[in-house]
């Protein structure tokens, strides 16, 4: 009997030039860093290799939560889903928790890809982050 492979996602998170303070969140510090490792812990309880890259060379614009979204991309080669930010996977934020929105994104591209539109749909979520939604 062979070994069902893990399913493969990758959260990147691009560098930020930050328009506005109100939106600022330090991806590098404490609080981020601590948040990381339960996600990445949950994931992998349920079969879900979740890794996390840096793209400093890509520089997203934040003034408002929207371009926060913009900012943290995911990627789930196995569902035919490559870079989109958390704002196109979730549409609307609930409260505007940057770490809650990336959780239900990445939850929601692990165990309901089949629900996030298309790239290539156009739907009022993205700014400047180029991911074509």
């Amino acid at each position: 009997m062979a070994c069902k492979q893990k399913k493969q996602i990758v959260i990147t998170i691009l560098d930020q030039k930050h328009l506005r303070d109100d939106w600022y969140i330090d991806f590098d510090g404490q609080e981020f860093q601590k948040f990381l490792p339960g996600l990445i812990k949950e994931m992998k309880r349920l079969g879900v290799e979740l890794s996390v890259q840096r793209n400093r060379e890509t520089v997203i614009s934040v003034n408002s939560y929207a371009d926060l979204l913009n900012v943290v991309k995911i990627s789930s080669p196995q569902d035919g889903h490559s870079n989109q930010c958390v704002g196109h996977i979730i549409g609307k934020s609930q409260r505007l928790d940057i770490m809650e929105d990336i959780g239900t994104a990445v939850r929601r591209i692990a165990f309901a890809p089949e629900t996030i539109a298309p790239s290539s749909e156009f739907r009022k979520v993205c700014h400047n982050c180029g991911c074509g939604c």
